[in-house]
């Protein structure tokens, strides 16, 4: 639908016009989604329910958990109402929210693992001083630099993007709204928009990965210092959920942005997008619980305390 030069209304193609792959999908989505959301909604009811978990460690990871959710919530779902009913069309509004949600929370988990990587980096080099530098305050400010850190990469590009125009097309193949499919459908001259998405991406890696390279470089030389091989090995395994974490994300994020036959391949891309916006949401909790004695036993208190609860109702 096409008015003034400009759309109302667009076309998202999806993944596949297959029926029987489309249902695999769906089912597919469905159990992540599922997962995800409970899983991190798991996290953030811990991390409020036992004092044990009242710590910066797991304050930063009840952030993360809402960030999760937030991210999965802003795609996931209005995809899967477009498998399940057939309807492809998302309203210019609806599509930039999209991409403005999708945008934020993306942008804002690398610098909130950069500051996780900094909180274990106290932590472990600087043990006697943790509580003092690692305050509530402290811990509260990180969170909220974090969040307008992302928003303030996201908005000139975003801003860029409200400007574009569609003359021929409304079509976006994808399965979500995206800034790059957006730019591949305007009559729009989208060199200036392109150079500002690579020079911020770009920057905002550079300076997330670092922190998080020199906090674990500090970290490791200080483990290898320590006298007992027990000490290390608690150490290593308060550090390790947080790198499998990291890792993930920045592997699939150099995967799509730094790999130039990954740019081409459009499929690729969509599949590498799909598995970030569903399969990273699960990991997190999963990773973070299996890896974590502190928040089984957490969880195993929780389900006894509620166990408790209703046999004393049913009395």
């Amino acid at each position: 639908m096409m008015r003034n030069g400009t759309v109302t209304t667009f076309i998202l193609l999806g993944l596949t016009e297959d029926p029987q792959l489309k249902v695999l999908i769906f089912i597919f989505l469905f159990l992540t989604f599922t997962l995800s959301v409970t899983g991190n909604l798991a996290i953030i009811t811990l991390t409020f329910v036992d004092s044990h978990l009242k710590t910066p460690m797991y304050f930063f990871l009840k952030n993360l958990s809402f960030l999760e959710i937030s991210f999965t919530s802003a795609c996931i779902p209005r995809f899967m109402y477009s498998i399940a009913s057939g309807d492809k069309v998302i309203t210019y509004n609806d599509c930039f929210t999209q991409v403005f949600f999708t945008d934020l929370c993306g942008v804002t988990e690398f610098f909130l693992l950069a500051a996780m990587s900094y909180d274990r980096y106290v932590a472990i080099c600087k043990p006697l001083h943790y509580t003092t530098i690692m305050s509530s305050k402290v811990c509260q400010t990180l969170i909220l630099g974090c969040w307008m850190s992302g928003l303030c990469v996201i908005m000139l590009p975003f801003n860029l993007a409200l400007t574009l125009k569609f003359c021929d097309s409304n079509i976006i193949d994808h399965f979500t709204c995206d800034v790059v499919p957006l730019m591949k459908i305007s009559c729009s001259d989208t060199w200036l928009i392109e150079q500002t998405v690579i020079i911020l991406a770009v920057l905002t890696l550079n300076m997330t990965l670092t922190c998080v390279v020199l906090s674990y470089a500090s970290i490791i030389k200080t483990i290898l210092r320590f006298p007992s091989a027990q000490q290390s090995k608690k150490a290593f395994s308060t550090c390790s959920s947080h790198m499998i974490v990291v890792s993930i994300t920045y592997g699939t994020c150099i995967f799509i942005y730094m790999n130039p036959a990954a740019k081409e391949q459009v499929t690729i891309n969509k599949v590498v997008s799909l598995l970030i916006s569903s399969i990273s949401p699960v990991l997190n909790p999963f990773i973070y619980t299996l890896r974590n004695n502190q928040v089984k036993k957490a969880f195993k208190d929780f389900i006894k305390r509620i166990v408790l609860l209703f046999s004393n109702k049913r009395k």
